[in-house]
């Protein structure tokens, strides 16, 4: 038992103390470039917070046009929780499709208060009626997705989903 003590010490202690070492890269040749260029190169990428963040809502027709759409392209960020009001605010039918659900982690759906927990993305919402439908998903993958009405996507409901 004491030597197997000893030998957890001694890992422990060789874990603690290791020095790391940086190896140079041999075709590594920025490091002459001016300042002003690095910063321009070198994109600071957006914080990532605990909480989830608010999508801006997406709201599909309008009491005036069937065919009205509030926003078509959104921006989120890779490893970002986030909440999407998805509306539909007109008499008709909709079928909200993305291919963005199968590149998140799905956290639920929300109707009505009601929770939807799944393993898996959805393949489509649909509203019937008008009414929300709140979604919350974590962004896995960088990528740029499509959403649309597909029935109706040549009258304007489509639009773009850029993860970054």
């Amino acid at each position: 038992m004491t030597n197997c003590k000893s030998f957890a010490l001694a890992a422990f202690l060789s874990i603690v103390v290791a020095q790391p070492f940086a190896f140079a890269q041999a075709d590594d040749d920025d490091d002459d470039a001016p300042a002003a260029a690095k910063s321009e190169t070198q994109t600071k990428a957006p914080a990532i917070s605990r909480a989830s963040k608010n999508v801006p809502e997406l709201i599909l027709g309008s009491k005036s046009d069937d065919f009205a759409v509030n926003k078509k392209d959104f921006e989120l960020v890779a490893g970002q929780g986030y909440r999407w009001k998805i509306t539909s605010a007109a008499g008709l039918e909709y079928k909200f499709v993305t291919d963005l659900f199968r590149n998140v982690w799905m956290n639920q759906i929300v109707i009505n208060d009601l929770e939807v927990h799944m393993n898996g993305g959805p393949a489509w919402l649909e509203f019937d009626a008008p009414g929300t439908i709140n979604v919350q998903f974590t962004a896995v993958r960088p990528g740029e997705y499509t959403w649309s009405v597909p029935d109706l996507a040549d009258k304007g409901m489509k639009g773009k989903i850029t993860i970054k």
